[in-house]
């Protein structure tokens, strides 16, 4: 543990965690190489099975905190354990968004609304597995569809519920306000991604949550639409990369690859198991992270469509964003 544990320290320092919280994580992470120890496993011998058994302790001891979880999950990073960083990932990411759905819902349709929603409804612990979320997912949708006509409901959806940080697009804005056109633009960012996808497949890191093999650079490579975008007249069409898009590209069962393409913690394993049916207006979250980049480099809210989506038996998931009006050039 020792050399890791340096290295771990470096790690979080580069990413400017704070000294008390370094010492915090580091803490946190003995804990688990100790569990694992006594199951007679290493890290690197560690399953995913593993980690949802120390999770599945950690919550039954009121240890699942957001932190605790998140200074394992940067662990794994730092270690190169995709396959337990990239679970992490997914199950905190799946922490706030129904709450911060209920939050959305009062603000466009009023407290009452809310109420009516949401009565009864009981969170998943953090760290609770994805299939505990589908179920509540479908009830809240049917709900919220119940009460709200169409478009109230896409209002509510099409939001950044993952909390991206405009800042974010900063560097993209620049580039697209140098830029001659927006297919320059666009192709230029293609071009940036594709390099970024190379270098993490030569480090053996992940992309966001992202394995990158040989094969999986040639398939975004080979389709700017893919987490970029393609301008058709007044509208850029954009795909999403698949979420596993090793196994997606290796998959020859339609369900399967459907599940390895979807990113949705809170829907996922409902296309592996094809129930309960959701409702394809959830995907509109997707749709309110897929425009904030776009919000960003025009200065306004751009209007979004759902073209394709897993929820209604697509393939994928593809979007349409509208550019303002007197923003083409």
């Amino acid at each position: 543990m020792e050399l890791r544990e340096t290295g771990f320290r470096r790690y979080l320092q580069k990413r400017k965690v704070k000294a008390k919280a370094i010492d915090s994580s580091v803490g946190v992470v003995r804990e688990f190489e100790k569990h694992l120890k006594e199951k007679k496993q290493t890290l690197d011998s560690a399953s995913v099975d593993a980690l949802k058994e120390y999770i599945s302790i950690l919550i039954e001891e009121g240890k699942n905190s957001e932190d605790r979880l998140l200074a394992i999950a940067r662990y794994c990073y730092f270690a190169k354990k995709n396959d337990l960083y990239s679970y992490l990932a997914s199950v905190l990411g799946a922490t706030n968004v129904l709450p911060d759905i209920g939050e959305r819902l009062e603000k466009v349709a009023g407290e009452e609304t809310r109420r009516r929603v949401y009565e009864g409804v009981e969170f998943p612990p953090i760290g609770a597995p994805q299939d505990d979320y589908p179920k509540l997912t479908k009830m809240i949708l049917e709900r919220m569809e119940a009460e709200l006509p169409p478009t109230k409901c896409r209002e509510v959806m099409t939001w950044n519920y993952h909390g991206v940080p405009t800042a974010t697009f900063r560097e993209a804005k620049k580039r697209f306000e140098r830029s001659t056109s927006i297919d320059e633009y666009l192709k230029g960012e293609h071009e940036i991604l594709v390099k970024e996808l190379k270098s993490c497949m030569k480090k053996g890191q992940l992309w966001f949550e992202q394995e990158i093999t040989p094969e999986v650079l040639e398939f975004v490579k080979n389709n700017q639409e893919i987490n970029t975008g393609v301008r058709r007249g007044d509208r850029i069409f954009k795909v999403k990369i698949p979420y596993s898009p090793r196994q997606f590209l290796e998959e020859k069962d339609p369900i399967m690859k459907r599940y390895y393409t979807c990113h949705c913690q809170l829907v996922r394993t409902a296309l592996r198991d094809g129930r309960p049916k959701i409702s394809p207006t959830f995907c509109y979250c997707s749709a309110g992270y897929e425009k904030l980049h776009f919000d960003v480099i025009f200065d306004e809210p751009v209007e979004v469509e759902l073209l394709e989506t897993l929820l209604k038996g697509d393939s994928r998931c593809r979007f349409a964003i509208k550019i303002p009006e007197g923003k083409l050039k």
